[in-house]
């Protein structure tokens, strides 16, 4: 594993950063007051690739590794983690519809989800359905060449606004995990309607929306891959989205590091900068020393991905320890800040209403430390 970047890596790492700082960081305050979603900018990344970032360029995406993935999210992050976590979720969506659609499923829509014409979500959570995913309800009962799909989906990620959603439904009265299939699901579909949106603490600009089925009729094209994939399907895509969120964790937890250093050295108590103080070096030296850990858990998983190796395991470490690192990080720098950290002049309490969610979702860090010890440990009884 190299730990230079190189020419071309950091290019894209460079575009990207300027990208954030000219297009991102000025408005990211505003769309989290206004909880508004910048569809806009989500444009404006396609034109950069990035809304096809991991696909063959066959179907006109990127092909970025995942190392190079995770540098990209980290950088978003720093402006924005709302508008990082909505381009990571439409790239799961994108990423397998080419990786396990049929041909005519391929030409209908990568590419239309890489030039940013639709944008994805990810359609899988139920209101009883959360760690325990595969005791989903929503059914899909096959009708000659059509599904019907009735049951409601809860926290899905661009919610709403995305114009294709994967939805996995049970077609088995079969428990667990192999009655699940996957269904593409178009906005505006009879019998697909929105329900409330969620009042979130942080990730106010990207909406988190209830998906609702009442007799929704689905083609029989819809459906992605062969009957019973569908839990295979989400799986699949979890080690790259756990990674993403690691990555995006890690520019958090370095945007708050950096107002936070800033901050201790400008501001003034009994006659001295407070970063002179021991106390406040000692919380700097801590953040600094485990953001960095954090980033190179993230890029060995990110690295054993691209080698094909066993990266399941790394990529919970990396989405573990990445996001319990950017919660302490982010804490400690609005206490660094002190009552200015507590108000809204600062991005730093934005950081930290943001960052929460990163411990719960892709899998809860509870989940993610029963994968690690399965891994390490096998299925002992």
């Amino acid at each position: 594993m190299q730990f230079d970047l190189d020419e071309e890596q950091r290019a894209i790492r460079d575009t990207v950063r300027r990208f954030t700082e000219q297009e991102i960081v000025p408005h990211a305050s505003t769309w989290d007051e206004q909880e508004y979603f910048p569809r806009e900018v989500y444009l404006k990344m396609a034109t950069l690739g990035l809304l096809g970032m991991t696909i063959p360029e066959i179907y006109g995406g990127s092909a970025l590794s995942r190392t190079v993935a995770a540098l990209v999210y980290e950088e978003l992050a720093r402006g924005d983690m709302a508008t990082a976590v909505g381009l990571s979720v439409h790239n799961m969506v994108a990423g397998s519809i080419a990786r396990f659609g049929n041909a005519e499923q391929r030409e209908r829509w990568v590419q239309r989800l890489a030039c940013g014409e639709l944008l994805g979500a990810f359609a899988l959570s139920e209101a009883s359905a959360g760690s325990d995913a595969a005791s989903l309800q929503c059914r899909a009962e096959r009708r000659g060449d059509h599904y019907v799909l009735n049951g409601t989906k809860m926290w899905v990620t661009n919610g709403g606004e995305a114009d294709l959603y994967l939805v996995m439904a049970r077609t088995s009265p079969v428990r667990g995990s192999q009655g699940i299939s996957c269904f593409v699901v178009e906005k505006g579909t009879s019998g697909f309607r929105f329900g409330k949106i969620e009042r979130k603490m942080g990730l106010r600009s990207s909406p988190t929306r209830e998906l609702i089925f009442e007799q929704c009729a689905i083609p029989l094209g819809q459906r992605l891959g062969e009957e019973g994939q569908g839990f295979k399907i989400a799986l699949s895509s979890l080690d790259g989205g756990r990674i993403n969120i690691g990555a995006i964790a890690v520019g958090v937890a370095q945007a708050a590091f950096e107002v936070a250093r800033s901050y201790a050295c400008q501001r003034t108590q009994f006659g001295q900068p407070i970063g002179a103080f021991q106390a406040v070096q000692f919380m700097l030296a801590d953040m600094a020393m485990k953001i960095e850990a954090a980033r190179l858990l993230v890029y060995e998983a990110a690295y054993k991905l691209d080698h094909e190796q066993n990266a399941s395991m790394y990529a919970s470490m990396a989405k573990c320890f990445a996001t319990d690192v950017a919660m302490e990080v982010t804490t400690n720098a609005v206490q660094v800040l002190g009552g200015a950290g507590y108000v809204r002049d600062y991005p730093v309490e934005r950081y930290m209403r943001d960052v929460k969610v990163a411990q719960i979702f892709e899998g809860t860090n509870q989940i993610q430390r029963v994968v690690i010890a399965r891994a390490l440990l096998g299925n002992i009884r």
